[in-house]
C-alpha cells in the first residue's frame, strides 16, 4: 500500500492556484497526520461515511413481551441468550463468567487487529463507518421518554436497520459479528459502542473512556424513524435532536467534529464526498476549514450541499455550515479550529456521554475503562 503522504497526495491533489494557501496548509497537515502511522496500520489512510435521515414513521409493533430462548454453542464454554420479561437480553454462560478490564481488552485489541488487516472497504478503512455505527445506536435517545440510545442495539433488526439514516451500516455490523463469535459473552450493545470507541483511538483520536453495562433488547423496543440529524436543515433542527438527548450547544459542535471522518455516498445520503483531506484520521481539520476556506453551493443534481472553491473536492452539509452561522455555536467553532488539544478533550468526553445514554449502568462512573492502543 502507498505511503499516507503519497496517497492523500494522489487523491487530493489541488487543481488549479485558487486557495493554493490554505489547501496547501491542511494537505501538509494531513502528510505529517498520517505519516507517523506504522505500517501494519496504514488502514488509517482512508475512509468513508454517510448522513442523512429520513422523516418519521408510524411506528408499528404491538411492543408485547417476547420471551424467546436461543440455543447458542458459545466458544467460551456453553451458554444460551434469553429475552428477560422486559425485553432485555441476558447471556447465561456455565461457571458464572464475569468478564474483566483485561477480557474488555482482549476485545478491543481484536477490533483493532480487523481494523489494521482489513482494508478492503471504501478508502482502505472500515473506522468511519464503525464510528457512524455506535453514533447512530446511541443518537436516538429520548431523554423526557427513556427511550432509544445504546442499550438495547435495536439496529439488528429490520424497523431500525432500515431507517433512512441507517442506510450502509449492515457494512459495520457485518464486520463485529466475527468479534461477537469470538467473544459470545458481550452484547451487540456493549460491542458497537467498544467498536466505536477503538476505531476513534485507532484513528489518531483521544483516549475515551468507557463501561459495559448494556443489554440487548428485542424488536419491540425499536425506535420510530426521524430521530438522528437531517443533514439538509439548519441550526433550529440541530438543537431540536441534540437537546432532545441532553447536549448543549458546546456539545453539539464537538459532536460535530467526527465530520473529520469519512465521506458522504450518493447511494445513501445522496450527499457527497468527504469533509476534509484525511478521512481517516481525527484532528481538528473539519473546524479548520469551516473557518478558513472559501465554500459555495455546488452545482450539481444531488441535494444541496457545499463545495469548497479552492480544489472542489471537500463538501460540507447544511448543518455543517449552521456552525459557522449561528453566533453561539460559531465560538466553539473557533476554539476548536484553534486548539486540537480542547477538541480532543471535549470529544472525548461527549463521545463517552453519548455512548451512555439510556443505559441502566449497575457499574459507578469511576469504574470506566480506558483502552490501550494496539501497539
Amino acid at each position: 500500500m502507498a505511503t499516507a503522504a503519497k496517497t492523500l497526495a494522489r487523491n487530493f491533489a489541488l487543481r488549479g492556484s485558487a486557495s493554493t494557501s490554505t489547501a496547501a496548509t491542511f494537505r501538509t497537515t494531513t502528510t505529517r497526520n498520517t505519516a507517523r502511522l506504522p505500517l501494519r496500520t496504514n488502514f488509517r489512510q482512508h475512509g468513508r461515511r454517510g448522513f442523512a435521515s429520513e422523516a418519521p414513521r408510524a411506528s408499528g409493533g404491538s411492543g408485547s413481551t417476547i420471551i424467546l430462548a436461543l440455543g447458542f454453542a458459545a466458544a467460551a464454554g456453553g451458554g444460551y441468550y434469553i429475552y428477560t420479561q422486559n425485553g432485555d437480553v441476558k447471556l447465561k454462560a456455565d461457571a458464572d463468567f464475569k468478564p474483566t478490564e483485561a477480557d474488555y481488552q482482549k476485545v478491543y485489541d481484536h477490533i483493532a487487529e480487523l481494523l489494521a488487516e482489513r482494508d478492503e472497504y471504501e478508502d482502505g478503512s472500515y473506522g468511519p463507518v464503525i464510528v457512524r455505527l455506535a453514533w447512530h445506536a446511541s443518537g436516538t435517545y429520548d431523554k423526557e421518554t427513556g427511550t432509544g440510545g445504546s442499550n438495547g442495539a435495536t439496529m439488528r433488526f429490520d424497523p431500525e436497520a432500515d431507517h433512512g439514516a441507517n442506510a450502509g451500516l449492515k457494512v459495520a455490523r457485518d464486520f463485529l459479528e466475527p468479534v461477537k463469535e469470538k467473544f459470545p459473552w458481550i452484547t451487540h450493545s456493549d460491542l458497537w459502542t467498544l467498536a466505536g470507541v477503538a476505531a476513534i483511538q485507532e484513528m489518531q483520536g483521544p483516549i475515551v473512556p468507557w463501561r459495559p453495562g448494556r443489554q440487548d433488547r428485542d424488536v419491540s423496543f425499536c425506535t420510530p424513524d426521524g430521530r438522528l440529524p437531517d443533514a439538509s436543515q439548519a441550526h433550529d433542527h440541530l438543537r431540536a435532536i441534540f437537546y432532545r438527548m441532553g447536549f448543549d450547544d458546546r456539545e453539539i459542535v464537538a459532536l460535530s467534529g467526527a465530520h473529520a471522518l469519512g465521506r458522504c455516498h450518493t447511494d445513501r445520503s445522496g450527499f457527497d464526498g468527504p469533509w476534509t483531506f484525511s478521512p481517516t484520521v481525527v484532528t481538528n481539520d473539519y473546524f479548520q476549514l469551516l473557518m478558513k476556506e472559501s465554500w459555495g453551493w455546488r452545482k450539481w443534481d444531488g441535494p444541496k450541499q457545499f463545495e469548497d472553491k479552492g480544489t472542489k473536492t471537500l463538501m460540507m452539509l447544511p448543518t455543517d455550515m449552521a456552525l459557522v452561522k449561528d453566533k453561539k455555536f460559531k465560538p466553539w467553532v473557533e476554539k476548536y479550529a484553534k486548539d486540537n488539544d480542547v477538541f480532543f478533550k471535549d470529544f472525548s468526553e461527549v463521545l463517552m456521554k453519548l455512548f451512555e445514554l439510556g443505559v441502566p449502568f449497575e457499574s459507578k462512573e469511576e469504574d470506566r475503562m480506558k483502552f490501550k492502543r494496539k501497539e
